[in-house]
């Protein structure tokens, strides 16, 4: 039998992870990403570009609320965001298929390290400046013919393998 809401009972955890969201503009992708966000105990979330609609009206259907919950940032310069996780000593994570990205189940993670997982737009993925400063680049193997899948479930994903290795140190 299926459980309820009530029902369900798991463990709640926050993890020094923070989500760097590369000029995405769709409001459905920003209301799932505060949703998966909050479903994987993440810090905040920081969104770089100018104009990025945070209409909380709009996007509140997909993030069911989890807006109000997750602190987030808007940058409206890349060069802004890359002062801010220089300065914080971010271990940087950029999630995108690049000459020299691993497979994301080979990622490195410290528990006792902040993160920031930068995730690119839906049209360009990630911009080489960002790529830049990333101590790591890591990407999802697929199999179709496919190259790229929606950022929310790409996101969705790394997420879970980051949390799932910081669980296991």
């Amino acid at each position: 039998m299926q459980l309820t809401h009530q029902d369900i009972h798991f463990e709640k955890k926050k993890f020094s992870i923070t989500l760097v969201c590369d000029h995405i503009f769709f409001q459905q992708n920003i209301g799932s990403l505060f949703r998966i966000g909050e479903a994987f105990g993440i810090e905040k979330i920081i969104f770089i570009g100018k104009d990025i609609p945070l209409n909380p009206r709009k996007i509140n259907k997909t993030s069911r609320s989890t807006h109000l919950q997750i602190p987030y940032t808007v940058f409206e310069e890349t060069a802004d965001a890359i002062a801010y996780l220089l300065h914080n000593n971010y271990e940087i994570i950029a999630l995108e298929i690049a000459e020299e990205s691993n497979p994301i189940n080979l990622i490195k993670v410290d528990k006792h390290q902040n993160l920031a997982l930068i995730i690119g737009s839906e049209i360009n993925g990630v911009d080489n400046s960002l790529l830049a400063i990333a101590n790591q680049i890591n990407h999802i193997k697929m199999y179709g013919s496919n190259s790229s899948m929606n950022v929310v479930q790409a996101t969705s994903i790394a997420l879970y393998e980051i949390t799932n290795k910081i669980n296991k140190l």
